[in-house]
């Protein structure tokens, strides 16, 4: 069965990279334009495409899929499978062939577009993956294979990496069911359906009257790629990792512990130490190293109030 697949991020990455080591037949990739990057704006390809080229597969980019449906009806494929593409499908499309989305949720809970990140905010200790039939409503359609995921605290990206993992493991299971004929839909549960959107920098912010498991949580979920925020004095810090030492520290909320070897603030209930930041002007280093040479900042409170 030849598989055309529709994909532009990491997560689609590591899903297609998964789906040929299992021996799925990728005939295509459709991904996502160049597009401008970095200080230079310097056109720069998607993961899924550099890693498609490098394979020798042939790769399609449009700027708009629905706009390009006579390129696509030329493609020689039976199946295509969708996974963090980034642009809505249109009705033709799915009328065409079968086409099947890899969801990093249990659907119907997660629907949207930031399902891992919601997960660890919530505190979740179990999510998995959804092969579903695509629908034009967003990540409602039929589901073909669910499996769960028992989380052990991982942040984002040591998260999308197992959920893709698997994801790409599922697709090949799911692509010998449609070979086969056993392939069999079942519809979701839309009442129970709960939805997710895409995170702000105001989402970012850290509020050290949360407890410690919600900053670590926030953290875990947001810290490496957008940075999660706070201030003393007016300057802003950008924090990549925390850790919760709520069990070796009482620190009242907001303050900095006394401590020239552990960056520690207290919060709401319990403490973290902060192992990973970036400072107002610099690059990012360890929690101890900043305290090596901002030894002023030991006893003080982190601000109260920060507005971005």
């Amino acid at each position: 069965m030849k598989v055309l697949f529709l994909g532009s991020s990491r997560f689609s990455r590591i899903v297609l990279e998964k789906m040929i080591e299992q021996g799925v037949n990728v005939c295509g990739v459709v991904t996502q334009p160049d597009r401008p990057s970095g200080r230079g704006h310097k056109l720069t390809p998607t993961e899924v495409k550099v890693f498609a080229e490098e394979r020798g597969i042939k790769v399609y980019t449009f700027e708009k899929i629905r706009l390009a449906m006579e390129e696509v009806k030329a493609i020689d494929y039976d199946l295509s499978v969708v996974a963090s593409f980034g642009q809505i499908l249109p009705q033709e499309f799915l009328d065409f062939k079968p086409c099947i989305n890899v969801h990093p949720s249990l659907l119907p809970k997660y629907r949207g577009a930031s399902p891992l990140q919601t997960a660890i905010l919530n505190g979740d200790k179990t999510t998995g993956v959804s092969i579903m039939k695509v629908a034009m409503e967003v990540d409602a359609g039929d589901i073909i294979l669910q499996k769960e995921y028992q989380m052990n605290d991982e942040s984002y990206l040591q998260l999308e990496e197992v959920l893709a993992c698997l994801g790409g493991e599922m697709v090949a299971t799911v692509v010998g069911q449609f070979q086969d004929g056993s392939v069999k839909f079942v519809p979701q549960n839309h009442k129970n359906a709960t939805f997710t959107s895409k995170f702000t920098k105001n989402d970012s912010i850290l509020n050290f009257s949360c407890t410690a498991n919600e900053i670590t949580n926030k953290v875990r979920a947001l810290g490496e790629e957008m940075g999660c925020l706070f201030a003393i004095k007016g300057q802003i810090f950008k924090v990549a990792k925390v850790k919760n030492v709520s069990a070796e520290f009482n620190v009242c909320p907001y303050k900095i512990l006394n401590n020239r070897k552990r960056f520690v603030i207290g919060c709401g209930e319990g403490a973290v130490e902060i192992l990973l930041l970036t400072p107002p002007s610099g690059k990012c280093v360890s929690g101890r190293d900043y305290l090596n040479g901002h030894n002023e900042i030991l006893g003080e409170e982190v601000d109260r109030c920060l507005q971005i």
